[in-house]
């Protein structure tokens, strides 16, 4: 190993370790990270400070470091920390929730007691310690909170924030009161104590941003500059706005043909009834997950190894339940929790559930090919086994959501969903709601569209129910960038197998391209395709620093 790409791999270490302390939290499933055994959120002003000045060194030890020299697999390392550090440079100070958005806040309080709660483990002495101290930290977090956001804080985001916190008290009562006999003796002592100080604080801030919502702003939109720089810099994404709103608008003209289609082969069929009870849906997940594994193999479409653990369905906790609307409700595991089953927790069926729940609640499939296997939980899991540990903690959901939702269409295609004509409905209205978000994350970044036109639209042309719709758009206009990577990203990756096949002709494997891919499904497509094609089109210089900079 030459000695500039042993310094770029230290560099990623002191990255990947001070990032697991600093990133904050949210409602993406997918960026969910080990945390220090100490940690608890710190978003104070100081703190900002601080990780501006951190940010600044590690973007001189990356800007020091020359790998043109360097064979393609290991540039493509440099490129992906260079993608790492202008995230948190977008975090910071582009979007800039942390001064902007009031959800912000509760994220990085409720949320994160949330996430804790979602893993599928007991509660032993230090994960009970763990509860404690962060039900303890929520009053310094929503204080520093009111602080950042006094004379920033922008209304809709703030008006989500409000819809989420409302009623805590009892919410959080409720947990505590189902957590309790869970717990290690000496926190389950301090529970009710530390639920209070959290509840109290939820309570102060809730009241304090019903107070200033009439001089809030409310303009939630990152702006034309912002939202490129995102594309250039973080997602490393070759498309203008304009570029994903045509690709946007095509597939969504194909999904409604197919949809048409599906419709008119399912004519007279019942529709696909719900499961007596939980117990029944989680035995049927558990043998679809298995035929699903099988029906990879079989048909020649991706390796499948005997160590990847299992994704199944469990009943959702009483002490999950009032927490259950903070975001999905499921635990794929970890780097350093590889021999784990990824989870997924669901409510009893019911035909109030919810449009992604109510899918599950008929067929389970469509939402294991897109959580489970071959989707998320599998992907992950092979990502975070990588042998180079640069891309073992890199995380994008570009490519990531992007597999998720091509895998959705690789096993529609290869005929898993041919035995119910029913479930292929399910699966085109999945894939029509997906090519919306492309338009609804642009318009939502330039301003064009606000969270209600958001959530309208979402709720009218899918169709999906209000709640939901309401809740996408407000995710989207917290995290733009996000929406896009189901339908840009399984874009990139259908552009990318058919050059593929082109250039490697008689030699193309489909199996083989679909390992790689998903074995590096953390890593931008433009990046992959770049390491596994030679093809450096799609990797501009944008992305690269200025040498001419190095001196100073």
């Amino acid at each position: 190993m030459n000695t500039m790409y042993e310094q770029l791999t230290e560099l990623a270490r002191d990255f990947w370790e001070w990032r697991a302390r600093y990133q904050p939290v949210s409602s993406d499933d997918l960026a969910r990270l080990e945390r220090p055994a100490d940690w608890t959120p710190d978003w104070s002003l100081a703190s900002v400070e601080q990780q501006r000045a951190q940010l600044a060194a590690f973007e001189l030890r990356w800007k020091q470091i020359d790998p043109s020299p360097w064979p393609i697999p290991q540039q493509v390392d440099y490129r992906l920390l260079g993608s790492a550090l202008a995230r948190v440079h977008w975090e910071l100070d582009v979007t800039r929730g942390w001064e902007r958005n009031p959800k912000f806040y509760v994220d990085q309080s409720l949320v994160a007691l949330f996430e804790e709660l979602l893993r599928n483990a007991p509660f032993d002495q230090q994960r009970s310690a763990v509860v404690i101290r962060l039900l303890q930290s929520f009053p310094q977090t929503l204080t520093d909170g009111k602080a950042n956001l006094e004379k920033t804080a922008v209304k809709p985001f703030a008006l989500a924030a409000l819809a989420t916190s409302t009623g805590i008290r009892a919410r959080l009562t409720a947990v505590t009161r189902e957590l309790k006999p869970l717990l290690a003796a000496e926190s389950a002592a301090e529970l009710d104590a530390a639920a209070e100080t959290a509840i109290t604080a939820m309570e102060s801030f809730h009241d304090w941003m019903e107070q200033r919502l009439p001089a809030m702003s409310e303009d939630s939109a990152v702006g034309r500059e912002g939202y490129e720089y995102f594309l250039k810099h973080v997602a490393l994404m070759p498309y203008s706005p304009e570029q994903l709103l045509a690709m946007g608008e095509q597939e969504w003209e194909r999904s409604l043909m197919f949809e048409a289609i599906a419709q008119e082969r399912a004519k007279g069929l019942p529709e696909l009834p719900l499961f007596p009870n939980q117990a029944a849906q989680i035995e049927q997940e558990a043998k679809d997950e298995l035929k699903i594994r099988q029906f990879l193999e079989e048909k020649n479409l991706l390796t499948v190894p005997d160590g990847v653990g299992h994704y199944h369905n469990l009943p959702l906790p009483a002490y999950l339940e009032p927490l259950s609307d903070l975001g999905v409700a499921d635990d794929l595991t970890s780097p350093n929790r590889l021999d784990e089953n990824g989870i997924s927790y669901i409510f009893p069926p019911s035909p109030t559930l919810s449009y992604f729940p109510l899918a599950s609640a008929r067929d389970p499939r469509p939402i294991i090919v897109h959580e489970g296997v071959p989707g998320h939980y599998f992907q992950m899991a092979l990502s975070w086994a990588h042998e180079n540990p640069i891309r073992r903690h890199y995380y994008d959901s570009g490519p990531m959501e992007g597999i998720g939702f091509y895998g959705e269409e690789l096993l529609l295609q290869a005929g898993l969903f041919d035995d119910s004509p029913r479930t292929r409905e399910i699966m085109y209205s999945f894939q029509r709601l997906r090519t919306l978000r492309v338009e609804v994350d642009v318009k939502l970044a330039l301003g064009l569209f606000s969270i209600e036109d958001a959530a309208e639209y979402l709720r009218t042309r899918t169709p999906m129910d209000a709640e939901t719709a309401r809740h996408e758009a407000v995710f989207f206009a917290s995290t733009p960038g996000q929406a896009i990577t189901y339908q840009i990203g399984k874009l990139q990756i259908i552009k990318f197998l058919a050059e593929a096949r082109q250039a490697q002709d008689k030699e193309f494997s489909l199996r083989a391209f679909h390992d790689f891919v998903w074995k590096n499904g953390n890593v931008p497509i433009s990046l992959q395709r770049w390491e596994l094609l030679g093809l450096s089109n799609e990797v501009s210089d944008f992305d690269l620093p200025d040498k001419s900079e190095q001196s100073s």
